[in-house]
């Protein structure tokens, strides 16, 4: 094993064993305040094609008036700066032994009231070839079981992609439902701010409804392949290098577990 850049080969053999990784702290209290700040200021309009709340007074659907922001940082400098930030590359280069490369980004205001994600594996959406994707899902606020915190099936990292079944959508904002290997459950992931969540893009994951009544959980989540894969799905493309220049990959037409028919593949 390459000597590592930021993790720990403790930290590195949980990834591996578990599938995913909590690094505690990753984000200063200053780092978390630009990004909150950023996105409330977002978050009080619209931006075509990337975020499109509904504004009327009637919407009663919290997911409505905050839906997730999608690529932001294809609009927003602090967006894509932090979807660079340099702790979060290295800690990704030890995990996949080799460069990152950026795909993604998001912002979850997730508000009180506001259904969870089923549970679904991120490489089913990106499609990256040969490697995989992994996610950084960095907590902004708390979160926790009660304000719908992110759940995890440990150990489903080695499991296959599958065609997903149909969510609950009275729970479930998105439609794609994997349901977990017997005898194997979903556990709740408890963070603090600033802390990011590692984990490998077959695993099993989805999130809790808010049952809170005035807690927020605003995340800011993004998605990295390996820089040496040669595919990935047409959303994502371009990818950044740690230095923001771009790189194209090709596309990924594979229709995968759920053949090219398969209706709505909504972007993760």
């Amino acid at each position: 094993m390459s000597q590592l850049k930021y993790l720990t080969a403790e930290q590195k053999k949980q990834f591996e064993t578990e599938g995913y990784l909590i690094v505690k702290h990753l984000f200063s209290e200053a780092e978390i305040n630009e990004i909150y700040n950023t996105f409330e200021k977002i978050g009080e309009g619209v931006v075509p094609g990337f975020f499109e709340p509904e504004l009327s007074p009637e919407c009663t659907d919290p997911l409505k008036r905050y839906p997730r922001v999608m690529h932001p940082h294809r609009f927003n400098d602090i967006a894509k700066k932090y979807l660079l930030h340099k702790p979060v590359l290295d800690a990704l280069e030890d995990l996949f032994e080799e460069p990152a490369l950026a795909a993604q980004s998001m912002y979850y205001y997730k508000p009180p009231g506001a259904r969870g994600q089923a549970l679904h594996q991120d490489n089913f959406y990106l499609k990256v070839e040969p490697g995989n994707c992994i996610a950084a899902w960095t907590a902004i606020d708390a979160a926790d079981e009660e304000n719908g915190s992110l759940l995890v099936v440990p150990k489903t990292q080695e499991y296959d992609i599958v065609c997903p079944e149909l969510s609950d959508a009275q729970e479930s904002f998105t439609t794609h439902y994997v349901k977990p290997p017997k005898d194997q459950k979903a556990m709740p992931v408890v963070m603090d701010a600033g802390d990011v969540l590692f984990f490998n893009g077959n695993l099993i994951h989805g999130s809790y409804r808010n049952k809170t009544k005035d807690r927020f959980r605003r995340s800011f989540i993004c998605h990295y392949a390996n820089h040496s894969a040669t595919h990935i799905g047409e959303y994502y493309s371009p990818l950044y290098r740690a230095d923001g220049t771009e790189v194209q990959k090709e596309t990924n037409p594979d229709g995968g577990p759920c053949g090219v028919e398969f209706p709505t593949l909504y972007p993760h």
